[in-house]
């Protein structure tokens, strides 16, 4: 289900939206498998709160994330050349999953323009008992870059937050699972740790307008590969950049 004129008219004030069911109960059933699978086979040290761009190895996810109802809502916000340039899962366990920090995207995103978004993709239901995201509305209309602390030893899922923070006005992202939300790159935003019995699965997809410039010297305090990363041409023109498709 694309975004409604409504949803897109908050995106812009807000900086996030809500949308309706993007996948049907097939679709989740099978999405939901693959994830349990990649899960099982975690190294015992290894969290699953971070695990990015599995798509780049695994082709249902690539196919999945590349398909046309996802597409359609990138293209009504990034325009019609779309490109896939990152995922993540984001699975917290039941009981003792982990936070993630307030941040801003744009912080470790070294795209010009920022014409990029992301489309945060419900695996379970996601609440505020099991640490659904939260945003703070308009906080993405300066557009300018906030100072974040780096820590590697944090404890949570980024090793780069904001201190200091006014929560009085966020609001948590209710999302069923099988619903979308999307967000600027320049909100604010987190979530809590995961205390419920359930687990909390989602999906951060980021895409991007072709016509925008990506520098892939930048080295991102978040550990992430720029220099490495693979672009998945999703629709329209190529622009400037190599497509691994």
């Amino acid at each position: 289900m694309s975004l409604t004129h409504a949803q897109l008219e908050q995106y812009r004030n807000e900086g996030y939206a809500v949308g309706g069911r993007i996948l049907d109960d097939c679709e989740l059933a099978r999405l939901r498998a693959e994830l349990d699978s990649i899960i099982e086979r975690l190294p015992p040290d290894r969290r699953p709160e971070n695990m990015p761009s599995l798509h780049y190895e695994n082709g249902y996810l690539r196919n999945l994330f590349l398909s046309d109802n996802l597409i359609d809502v990138a293209a009504q916000i990034v325009g019609p050349d779309v490109a896939l340039f990152t995922s993540y899962v984001i699975s917290k366990r039941p009981d003792d999953g982990l936070a993630v920090d307030w941040h801003q995207d744009a912080a470790f995103f070294p795209i010009e323009p920022m014409d990029t978004f992301t489309l945060w993709l419900a695996v379970d239901d996601s609440d505020v008992e099991n640490g659904c995201m939260r945003v703070l509305p308009g906080t993405h209309r300066k557009q300018a870059v906030m100072l974040h602390r780096v820590d590697l030893d944090s404890g949570t899922t980024l090793p780069m937050s904001l201190e200091n923070l006014d929560l009085t006005y966020a609001r948590d992202v209710h999302l069923r699972a099988g619903e979308y939300s999307v967000h600027d790159p320049w909100i604010l935003h987190g979530s809590n740790p995961n205390r419920s019995s359930r687990r909390r699965c989602g999906i951060t997809l980021k895409y991007i307008s072709t016509r925008a410039a990506i520098d892939r010297t930048f080295v991102s305090p978040s550990g992430f590969d720029w220099d490495g990363l693979r672009l998945y041409l999703a629709r329209g023109n190529p622009g400037r950049h190599t497509y691994v498709n």
